[in-house]
């Protein structure tokens, strides 16, 4: 022991045991300080009771001895902190030329584990910038994982450690799947495997029993968890084809097998993979399902679901089936059955669509709005936004157009109610760049155009009646009441609930002139007695392919009246508009899978009456006295 600190624990003034700790911190040492961090012993000052350390965040600062004994830990010279501080530039040398020697240095200095945040925390910014630690960090895993030292955890926020001998990274992964005993942890785990498939020297030994684990769990999961089971697979399926001396235990378990057993759940399983995974499922429907794949790819493509639509389509391509889905999109487009999710893939993959952004497209987009409407009134929608922010849009539906397809869409855009007066002649704008001839459409010179009247059936004109009395008398009552409560709570500039209830009003209040409008051109009619002369409003009509023989039947009714999965259609659709005032016999011009085809006019019959819910009252009730 230094013969000064001897002198000072003989007077009394320091005790022998933190004399022995003051004597590993001569100056020069590297130390900890639980505050302050690391730092480096400038000099001691016994006769002032001191010692001064230099810290990273302040230097020359003095601590009294006793202090100093209890609260500083020696660093040793191989402390990762003490070679940084020592040589910065051969630590910086050594950290590129070999990084797994640095990484074990640290975690050594740490008691054998650290995240990779911490790791991060001693490198930069000495060592590294932030983006070159990233870069750094990258390398250094796969080195990590290839030296097989080292466990390395899943998730980013747990520690790295060193492994104990004789443990290798294959035994580490083995042990953690069969310590899995939930599913999903079972699947993680495999995952893990397949990730390092290349540390299992011995798979028969090793793997074999993995593989049958999984099957077993697979076909337990299958009626109440079939996404799990189709994860299972797929990730049995990627060991065997790592490792082709492994074999499956269960005989039928194929992923052919599965996609078949669960063909009508595709459209609910699928949204709860990984997209990859999805997408290895959607390209193996045709090895599986045979030759009703496709009839199965294009139900699916028109769920609700973005991902699946945008990937079907590639599935078709690769099995050189690109016609049927063209098909299919034609049909759904001319019928207004087409989503919103698969319009807005349409639209944006529309260079490879060429023959389908015309604007039956742009109905196709509004009577799926109005649908998206209905059923999610406030919602934002994706479609709407496309239609605001893809300004090159209606210069290609509208490019090689006809003036007069033009005009109808332009009408179409002034009657909806999906948008408020901005947003419309915002639309209407870009139809007139393509036309400037029609921008008297905008300017209101064809008032008479805005005005003109619908015919309606009795049914839907009741319904919309009843969203209107809905309106009026429950949801603005309810937002007014909103408002004031929300106003109640005060600080107006900080109010998020009344800012939203204000938003709402303007919505409700925009709805309710909209309907009102709609409500005040309605002519509501039962369709008796139709003219079955030629076609009208409120006729059945059947049609013949000149070309293929194939027959189609439309009943042609109101505006509000279009029920695509029957064949119900509005007189101001574009097959209704052909329709109108041709006879039985004539031949007319319509758009059909094939693109334009002659249709000859077979038959014209009167559709079912549609009377009010008064006059059917009236019929089964006798009227009160």
């Amino acid at each position: 022991m230094d013969a000064e600190l001897e002198k000072l624990v003989e007077a009394g003034k320091l005790t022998s045991k933190a004399a022995e700790k003051l004597d590993a911190l001569k100056p020069g040492t590297f130390c900890l300080h639980k505050s302050w961090g690391f730092g480096r012993i400038a000099e001691w000052n016994l006769l002032l009771n001191q010692i001064v350390i230099d810290f990273a965040g302040k230097k020359g600062h003095p601590m009294q001895l006793e202090y100093a004994a209890d609260n500083l830990t020696v660093i040793p010279a191989g402390h990762f902190l003490a070679r940084k501080a020592g040589d910065l530039a051969a630590t910086k040398k050594l950290a590129k030329d070999d990084p797994v020697a640095v990484v074990r240095n640290i975690l050594e200095s740490l008691d054998g584990e650290a995240t990779a945040q911490q790791i991060s925390d001693w490198m930069v910014p000495d060592l590294f910038t932030e983006p070159e630690w990233k870069r750094w960090w990258e390398s250094a895993r796969k080195h990590l994982k290839a030296s097989g030292a080292f466990s390395i955890p899943a998730k980013k926020t747990e520690p790295i450690q060193i492994r104990a001998e004789g443990i290798s990274h294959a035994d580490e992964l083995i042990k953690a799947f069969d310590h899995a005993r939930q599913p999903k942890q079972q699947l993680a785990a495999l995952e893990q495997i397949v990730k390092s498939y290349q540390q299992f020297k011995e798979p028969e030994k090793q793997l074999q029993p993995v593989i049958a684990t999984i099957e077993n769990v697979a076909t337990r999961n299958q009626k109440l968890h079939p996404e799990l089971a189709f994860e299972l697979v797929l990730g049995r399926d990627d060991l065997l084809e790592h490792f082709p001396q492994l074999k499956a235990t269960h005989i039928g378990l194929t992923l052919a097998k599965l996609i078949a057993d669960e063909e009508r759940r595709l459209a609910l399983i699928l949204p709860k993979l990984p997209a990859a995974k999805e997408k290895r499922i959607l390209q193996a429907l045709p090895a599986a399902l045979g030759e009703r794949w496709s009839a199965r790819a294009l139900q699916l493509m028109q769920a609700t679901h973005g991902r699946m639509v945008a990937q079907i389509p590639h599935v078709f391509r690769d099995a050189g089936q690109h016609a049927e889905l063209q098909e299919m999109l034609e049909r759904s487009l001319r019928e207004h059955s087409a989503t919103t999710e698969m319009l807005v893939w349409l639209c944006a993959e529309r260079d490879d669509w060429r023959d389908l952004i015309n604007p039956e497209l742009l109905a196709a987009i509004l009577s799926a709005l109005e649908r998206e409407q209905y059923s999610a009134p406030g919602r934002a929608s994706k479609m709407q936004r496309l239609l605001m922010e893809d300004r090159q849009l209606f210069q290609d539906m509208f490019g090689n157009a006809d003036v007069g397809l033009a005009r109808d869409a332009m009408r179409r855009l002034q009657l909806s109610p999906l948008f408020d007066e901005l947003t419309k002649r915002s639309l209407l704008a870009r139809i007139v760049k393509v036309f400037p001839d029609l921008e008297s459409m905008i300017a209101g010179a064809q008032p008479q155009e805005k005005a003109a009247p619908l015919v309606v059936s009795w049914s839907s004109l009741e319904k919309r009646k009843a969203e209107y009395e809905e309106l009026v008398k429950k949801k603005i009552p309810e937002n007014t009441k909103e408002i004031a409560v929300a106003r109640s709570y005060g600080d107006m500039r900080e109010n998020f609930e009344f800012k939203a209830a204000k938003q709402m009003q303007a919505v409700l209040a925009r709805q309710r002139a909209e309907i009102e409008q709609a409500l005040q051109n309605a002519r509501g009619t039962s369709f008796e007695n139709p003219d079955t002369s030629h076609v009208s409003i409120g006729t059945i009509v059947t049609v013949r392919d000149k070309a293929s023989k194939k027959q189609e039947t439309y009943t042609i009714l109101g505006a509000w009246d279009g029920d695509p999965d029957r064949n119900i259609i509005s007189y101001q659709t574009a097959i209704g508009q052909a329709l109108l005032g041709h006879k039985a016999g004539e031949v007319v011009a319509m758009n059909s899978d094939q693109g334009t085809s002659q249709f000859e006019i077979v038959s014209i019959e009167p559709a079912p009456v549609d009377k009010p819910a008064a006059e059917t009252i009236n019929e089964t009730e006798p009227a009160s006295v």
